[in-house]
């Protein structure tokens, strides 16, 4: 997945008080089948790129039931 660094601070909105910038490449998440493609794409577009691995997910499985021992 291709995602691009964050330009602008986020700020809350005055009205909702959401978060939000003016910076709208943040809301793009561009998925590649392969990291090559990937590292291909950001290569000939001429962007800066830092591949991360994702982190292992740990799963803590549990019952409903547990909740009350």
């Amino acid at each position: 997945m291709l995602e691009f660094e964050q330009k602008d601070r986020m700020s809350p909105d005055p009205l909702m008080g959401w978060s939000g910038s003016g910076d709208t490449r943040n809301q793009v998440r561009l998925r590649f089948p392969s990291l090559e493609e990937a590292v291909r794409y950001a290569e000939r577009q001429g962007l800066d790129y830092t591949v991360r691995s994702p982190q292992p997910r740990v799963l803590k499985l549990q019952s409903y039931a547990d909740n009350f021992r």
